[in-house]
């Protein structure tokens, strides 16, 4: 490692990038340290920034990607050369395909060992090329705080998306006289009136619209902005994969989520839609079950990105904007010439068509998402094969926690239960992997409880999700994260479970798991730990674990036979494997 003492004297390049994300407003980083960017380190110890350490690199990731989620600026990650990148490269793949800002910093190797395969040496650019949104390396200590600035402004803009900062161990501590540089601001979008007026008219003359939001757009509110003028005008709101917190629950337009376990009388809306109009989000595989829904409809698209990367079928017109920019534009009344407002439909007969049957999409929509508890055995043999009935055990948190929740969740078939039954009526109060990724819910419960430390936080893992990340509690604990983390353990990785079944009948392999007390675990992290065995036990279990001020974790066993929210393999179960 190359070093010298005047290196620790003067101002480094290392500092010079600590001091960059200072000016950029950066409040915390999420990192594995490694001696290939100690200097970095030993920037952050006298600046005003937060250095969550965490146990290991793809926690550290989902860390700062949680973290772009929540607060909608990019979220830092900084991890160490060869393994520990290889490692963290699961963050930047959600990152890419979720669309969520993230800039991650990779030591490397001293310049003179390039190409040598010196220890873990890897080549950035090949690793990261084609699964980030730009790779640099810092040769040059006078760029430090250039580099930094471009990664932030682009990976928060157009599509957000990962950047990858190569730093060069011996090239850190090489003295500048470089300044820090204002954070570049993004572009503003130029939303003609022309587009504008062909979005109002598009929507006024249809009959049967939809509107479909997502991506992470939606921080200051403009969901319920949204919602409420769709209300009015009778057209349904539904939501990408893993993006309905954009809309609050409870307003009269929602109708419900799109994706692995949307209802099927919300996927006929959408082929029955003569107008869809996407904001924040595009026609992509899992919302469109696999591009068959909703290709036939007129399609607009208002979404940042100018190649609309994801996005299959028609487009009649694409608006280059964010949520937060074409909202109020949209939702703002546009007067017609005579200077009365424009009509929400071509009709007044047309009109009431529409609210008819918004109102019965929000009707079977709240049909839908209603829990129904099944009459389990509290006690005996059968009671105990049953085990806790999971359609009780979401009705009590979303009883207790009444829509103020910050929920977190990873992949499998766990993740099918909060999205349908724990209502959301805040935006940015979800972190789940829209690519299926197992292993974010405990991270992001981290940075959850980081971000929002007056807030409720929830984690519902399954137990093969959990034991990818669950050690991360360890970082909880230690920087004062307050988390409920329900592990719901059946002890199998059940989705791959259900496509055996389909495709090798009576043929199980690979899939069951063996599991520890999960409960005990978090006792011996600090935590109330406590076995849910029978629905007789949860309210009482909710209600402690809420109300620990340590944090907590109910260990729930369920029936391996009880696999989705039907009791049923879910008709719209994922292809895709385990991380679903």
């Amino acid at each position: 490692m190359t070093n010298t003492n005047a290196a620790f004297t003067e101002r480094s390049a290392g500092h010079l990038m600590v001091e960059q994300l200072v000016r950029e407003g950066v409040e915390r980083v999420y990192s594995v340290p490694g001696e290939s960017f100690l200097d970095i380190l030993d920037g952050l110890y006298d600046a005003p920034i937060t250095n969550v350490v965490a146990r290991h690199e793809g926690g550290a990731g989902f860390m700062a990607l949680a973290e772009a989620r929540l607060t909608g600026r990019p979220g830092v990650v900084m991890v160490t050369r060869g393994p520990g990148a290889a490692n963290a490269m699961i963050a930047v793949h959600t990152a890419y395909q979720d669309q969520t800002p993230l800039v991650m910093f990779v030591g490397l190797i001293p310049i003179a060992d390039r190409n040598r395969e010196s220890f873990h040496e890897f080549d950035p650019h090949a690793w990261f090329g084609s699964t980030a949104k730009k790779v640099l390396v810092l040769d040059d200590p006078d760029s430090a705080g250039e580099l930094v600035s471009d990664a932030m402004r682009t990976a928060a803009g157009g599509r957000p998306g990962p950047v990858i900062i190569g730093v060069p161990e011996d090239v850190l501590t090489v003295p500048t006289d470089a300044p820090a540089l204002d954070p570049r601001p993004l572009p503003a979008p130029a939303i003609s009136a022309d587009a504008l007026a062909g979005v109002r008219t598009a929507i006024a003359e249809a009959e049967r619209p939809v509107v479909v939001v997502g991506g992470d757009g939606w921080h200051d509110g403009c969901g319920a902005d949204l919602a409420a003028w769709c209300a009015a005008h009778g057209v349904p709101v539904t939501s990408d994969f893993r993006a309905y917190d954009a809309i609050p629950a409870s307003s009269p337009a929602w109708v419900g989520s799109l994706g692995y376990g949307r209802s099927d009388a919300l996927a006929a809306d959408v082929d029955a839609a003569d107008l869809l109009v996407f904001i924040g989000a595009v026609r992509s595989d899992v919302l469109s079950d696999g591009y068959t829904r909703g290709l036939q409809a007129r399609t607009i698209v208002i979404d940042p990105d100018p190649g609309l990367l994801g996005h299959t079928g028609r487009v009649d017109l694409h608006i280059q904007a964010s949520p937060a920019a074409i909202v109020p534009a949209l939702t703002a009344e546009a007067p017609d010439a005579s200077g009365a407002e424009a009509a929400p439909a071509a009709t007044a007969s047309g009109a009431e068509a529409r609210r008819t049957r918004l109102e019965r999409m929000r009707s079977e929509h709240e049909a839908f998402s209603t829990a129904r508890p099944a009459n389990h055995p509290a006690a005996g043999a059968a009671g105990a094969h049953a085990g806790v009935d999971l359609h009780a055990l979401m009705r009590e948190f979303d009883r207790q926690v009444d829509g103020q929740a910050v929920v977190t969740y990873g992949a499998g078939n766990h993740a099918l239960w909060p999205p349908r039954f724990i209502r959301h009526e805040q935006p940015s109060s979800l972190v789940a992997p829209r690519n299926g990724a197992m292993g974010v819910g405990i991270p992001a419960a981290v940075a959850a409880g980081l971000v929002h430390p007056d807030r409720t936080v929830i984690s519902v893992a399954g137990d093969g999700c959990f034991m990818m990340n669950g050690q991360e509690i360890a970082t909880a604990v230690g920087y004062g994260a307050k988390m409920v983390v329900v592990v719901i353990d059946n002890g199998i990785f059940a989705t791959i479970v259900e496509h055996q079944e389909r495709q090798y009948p009576q043929r199980p392999s690979g899939t069951h798991l063996t599991n520890p007390d999960f409960a005990m675990m978090a006792q011996s992290y600090g935590l109330h730990g406590e076995t849910v065995r029978t629905s007789d036990d949860i309210a009482g279990a909710v209600e402690r674990a809420l109300a620990s001020p340590t944090g907590a974790l109910l260990h729930v066993i369920t029936d391996p036979a009880l696999r989705g929210p039907s009791g049923e393999v879910p008709a719209a179960a994922d292809s895709n494997g385990a991380h679903a």
